[in-house]
């Protein structure tokens, strides 16, 4: 049986006993390695880091831990460029001197399917070889040896910046529901809403639709990729837990709207 198979399982059981929607959903994250028992439900910036030094994602790890971010080491292209396809994380840290593929050819390759901030980390010091990699899709070139407070406002430029070129504003507002894109914080009437990862990503996902009716299939592959781009169940259990936690009364929604039989919508009047 899959991971989602056993998954679905976990939050029936807990349904069943009467453990309820959030801790059936937090078992069901268990089951697919999302989370672990004592994890937080919290969220944070997701940034991959694709080198094959050790001693930088050493250097890097506990830097961008300690700034709010979850970082995620790749040591090779194809597991870098794999980790991508799977879940899109927020920026790529992409170095150019990879062990299996050159870094401009892994850019190029990402950038047919990853829309976000790629930073180019490198010891390259050409300046035809940042030229190169700007026009090939990079947003920023940060050579190494280097600080981490520059690497960190040169992360922070580049996602506002894809958020502006998407059409997409720092806060989406609706009622007294804020969404900060930037620091991925949700309040609702000034309190913190604590969301999964998922959640987090299916409900940015929504509001970036701005009212369009998003189907079943562009939500799962946007948000859990292609392989489950047929699970509708499982889609609907966390529209039904976001409900929970967003709505003021979750079986008359005013933000997360069904369309039956098609997908759902996020309102904001």
């Amino acid at each position: 049986m899959t991971l989602q198979g056993w998954a679905e399982i976990a939050l029936t059981i807990a349904l069943a006993v009467g453990l309820g929607w959030p801790l059936g959903i937090y078992m069901s994250r268990i089951w697919q390695g999302q989370t672990t028992w004592l994890d937080p439900v919290l969220h944070r910036p997701r940034i991959f880091i694709i080198d094959d030094e050790p001693q930088i994602h050493r250097f890097l790890h506990p830097a961008l831990d300690a700034a709010g971010y979850e970082p995620i080491q790749a040591l090779t292209g194809a597991e870098g460029l794999a980790a991508i396809a799977r879940r899109a994380p927020d920026a790529v840290v992409l170095d150019l001197g990879l062990p299996d593929i050159d870094g401009k050819d892994a850019l190029v390759r990402a950038r047919t399917f990853y829309e976000g901030p790629i930073l180019i980390l490198s010891a390259r010091d050409m300046e035809t070889e940042k030229i190169d990699a700007l026009d090939l899709g990079a947003d920023d070139y940060v050579e190494k040896p280097f600080t981490v407070g520059e690497l960190l406002a040169r992360l922070r430029v580049a996602m506002r910046h894809r958020l502006n070129a998407a059409g997409s504003t720092p806060i989406v507002q609706a009622g007294d529901l804020n969404i900060d894109l930037i620091k991925r914080l949700v309040t609702r009437g000034g309190e913190t809403v604590k969301l999964s990862p998922r959640e987090y990503d299916l409900l940015v996902k929504l509001a970036e639709g701005g009212g369009r009716v998003l189907t079943h299939q562009h939500l799962l592959t946007a948000v859990w990729g292609p392989a489950n781009a047929s699970d509708v169940q499982y889609l609907r259990v966390f529209v039904g837990h976001l409900r929970q936690k967003l709505e003021r009364d979750p079986a008359n929604p005013r933000y997360l709207v069904t369309e039956s039989g098609v997908g759902y919508r996020f309102l904001s009047d």
